[in-house]
C-alpha cells in the first residue's frame, strides 16, 4: 500500500492489536501489525509515517520482557506508546517506571492537567479503560506531563518537537471516552499522517493491481459462497476483469432459507458477473447420512465442496485455457480468494504464497493446475469490507449478512444431517431473521445462529395435547471481529415474538431457549 501513509502497529502481545489498527484506519490512515520481534531497522525500512507500540500482558521489569530499542526514538519516525508501549517509551528514554503496588483496572477516571496536542478538546475530567500494575512516575526529559490518576502521576504525555507521545490507557477500546479523538490527535496533528485510506480509493487501487496481476488474458475462478468476503473480492476482481472471471455457487443444500435463490439473483444483478450454480445437495447429504460427529461433519462438507469445485473448475476453465492463445510461460488460471486481514495475521502474518494447496483458505485442489491466488481483501478488515461493497453497489442483503459458517446449517443442527432436520432448522431460522429485521436489530447483532438439538426431545403441551418435540437455541451475539463476543440484549418482546412464531409455525419445535454466554468461554457456534 504504497500510495498511502502507512501506520506500524508493534504487537507487544496485546489483545487489541487488531482493534488499535482498525482504529488507525477508522481515522483515514492505513496500518499494518507486525510481530515486537521486528528489527528496529527493518521497521524503519518500511518507511512508516507513525508506530504505534501496543499494550502487552507483561512487566517492562520481567525477566525477557519485550523491550523497544532506543534506536527507534532517534530515527525521526513518530511514535505513539499506549499501556505496556507507553511504558517501554518511558523507560527507554529515562523515564521512571517503578510498581507501586497499585493497579488500575476497567473504567477509571483521569484528569488533563495540560491538554497539549495530544488531549485538546478533551473534557478536563473524563474515564479512560485502564489495565496495569506498573505505573510511569516521572516522564522522560523534555516530555510534558498532560494527565493523571488518583494512583498514576503520569498518565499521559507527549514531546511534540521529536513527535512522541503516549497514554497509559487504552484509547483503541469503546470503554474509552474520547479515545478516538486521542488517536487523531496523534496521527493527524502530531504525526502529520495523510488521511487518505478511503473505500474510493481501495477499490480503484484494487482494480488496478488485479488487472496488472491477471494480465489482458488471464481467467479467474471464485467460489461464492454467499457470504460477504467471498461476494466483495469477487465484485472488485469483476470490475476489474469482467467476464474473463467466472463465478461457481456450490449449493450443498445446508442453506439458509431462500439464501440460494437470493445470492443467485441479487449478485448477478449487482456486479452482471457469470455465475454457474451447481445443484450439489443430494452428493453432501449422502455423504453426511449418519453422521454425528461435529469435527467429521465438517471434514466431509469441505471435502465434498472441493470435490465439486474441483469439477466445476475443470468444466470450466481447463477448455478456455487449452482454446486460448498465449505466451509460455504466462499464468492463465488464477483463484479469487475472499481473506481478510485478520486470516493474515491469525496464520502467523507472512506474505503468504502463490501455491494455493499451502494457503490456510483452501486445500486439495488438482496438482496439474497451478493457481495463483487473487486475494482483493487480503489488506482489509470485516467492516471495511462491507464498506467496500456498498461501494461496489452490492445491495444491502449482501453487505450486511450475519457470518455464516462455511459448513452452513450442518454445523447448527446438533446430530445427524438430513433433509427433514435441515427443513425445520430452515423455518426457524428464517422466523429468527425476521423478526429481528422487522425490530430493526439486524446492524446491532453480529451474528443469530438458531442450533436445532436434533437429538434431544423436549415433553411440551401444544393444542391440549402432549408433544415431544425438538428444542432449539437462539444464539444472538454482538461482536466487532468475531474474536471475543457477548450475547447479545435482544429485548424481550422481540424473543417473545419470535419464541411464539416458532412454536406455533414450526410443529416440530415445542421449546424455545437463550444462550447467554460470552466467547470466552463458548464460541458462537456450538459445533
Amino acid at each position: 500500500m504504497t500510495d498511502h501513509d502507512l501506520v506500524l502497529v508493534v504487537d507487544f502481545g496485546a489483545q487489541y492489536a487488531q482493534l488499535i489498527a482498525r482504529r488507525v484506519r477508522e481515522a483515514r490512515v492505513y496500518s499494518e501489525i507486525v510481530p515486537h520481534t521486528m528489527p528496529v531497522a527493518e521497521m524503519l525500512a518500511r518507511e512508516p509515517a507513525a508506530i504505534i507500540l501496543s499494550g502487552g500482558p507483561s512487566s517492562v521489569y520481567s525477566p525477557g520482557a519485550p523491550a523497544v530499542d532506543g534506536d527507534l526514538f532517534g530515527a525521526g519516525v513518530p511514535v505513539f506508546g499506549m499501556c505496556y508501549g507507553f511504558q517501554a517509551m518511558a523507560q527507554a528514554l529515562g523515564g521512571e517506571v517503578a510498581r507501586t503496588g497499585s493497579s488500575e483496572y476497567g473504567r477509571t477516571p483521569v484528569t488533563v492537567s495540560a491538554p497539549g496536542t495530544l488531549l485538546a478538546d478533551l473534557p478536563a475530567a473524563h474515564r479512560v479503560w485502564m489495565s496495569h500494575g506498573d505505573s510511569v512516575q516521572t516522564a522522560p526529559a523534555g516530555f510534558d506531563v498532560l494527565a493523571s490518576t488518583t494512583k498514576t502521576p503520569v498518565a499521559a504525555f507527549e514531546d511534540t518537537e521529536r513527535r512522541l507521545a503516549g497514554v497509559q490507557w487504552h484509547p483503541e477500546v469503546l470503554h474509552t471516552e474520547h479515545g478516538q479523538k486521542v488517536m487523531e490527535h496523534f496521527l493527524l496533528d502530531i504525526a502529520g499522517c495523510r488521511p487518505t485510506w478511503t473505500m474510493v480509493n481501495i477499490v480503484e487501487e484494487q482494480v488496478e493491481r488485479i488487472q496488472q496481476q491477471i494480465g489482458p488474458d488471464g481467467l479467474a475462478i471464485c467460489a461464492l459462497s454467499g457470504g460477504v468476503d467471498s461476494a466483495v473480492a469477487a465484485a472488485v476482481v469483476q470490475r476489474a476483469i469482467g467476464d474473463r472471471l467466472t463465478c461457481v455457487y456450490v449449493d450443498h443444500g445446508l442453506m439458509r432459507k431462500g439464501e440460494s435463490e437470493q445470492i443467485e439473483r441479487d449478485f448477478v444483478a449487482a456486479t452482471g458477473a457469470d455465475l454457474v450454480v451447481v445443484d450439489a445437495e443430494k452428493q453432501f447429504l449422502d455423504a453426511l447420512a449418519g453422521v454425528s460427529d461435529p469435527e467429521t461433519k465438517r471434514k466431509i462438507i469441505g471435502r465434498e465442496f472441493i470435490r465439486v469445485f474441483e469439477a466445476a473448475e475443470a468444466d470450466i476453465l481447463a477448455p478456455k485455457i487449452a482454446a486460448g492463445s498465449h505466451a509460455e510461460g504466462v499464468k492463465m488460471a488464477f483463484l479469487v480468494q475472499g481473506t481478510l486481514y485478520p486470516d493474515v495475521v491469525e496464520s502467523g502474518g507472512g506474505a503468504g504464497t502463490s501455491n494455493i494447496k499451502s494457503h490456510h483458505n483452501v486445500g486439495g485442489l488438482p496438482d496439474d493446475l497451478e493457481f495463483e491466488l487473487v486475494e482483493p481483501l487480503r489488506t482489509l478488515f470485516k467492516d471495511e469490507v462491507r464498506l467496500v461493497g456498498e461501494q461496489l453497489g452490492l445491495p444491502a442483503e449482501l453487505v450486511w449478512r450475519h457470518p455464516f459458517p462455511g459448513p452452513g446449517l450442518g454445523i447448527r443442527i446438533i446430530g445427524e444431517v438430513t433433509r427433514e432436520r435441515l427443513d425445520i432448522l430452515r423455518e426457524a431460522d428464517a422466523i429468527a431473521r425476521e423478526e429481528l429485521s422487522r425490530a430493526g436489530l439486524d446492524r446491532d447483532i453480529w451474528q443469530f445462529p438458531v442450533v436445532l438439538l436434533a437429538d434431544v426431545r423436549s415433553v411440551g403441551v401444544q393444542g391440549d395435547g402432549r408433544t415431544y418435540g425438538h428444542p432449539v437455541v437462539l444464539r444472538p451475539v454482538t461482536s466487532e471481529d468475531a474474536m471475543t463476543a457477548d450475547w447479545a440484549r435482544v429485548p424481550y418482546e422481540v424473543l417473545e415474538t419470535v419464541s411464539t412464531r416458532i412454536t406455533n409455525e414450526v410443529p416440530e419445535i415445542n421449546r424455545v431457549t437463550l444462550d447467554i454466554t460470552s466467547k470466552p468461554p463458548g464460541t458462537i457456534e456450538w459445533e
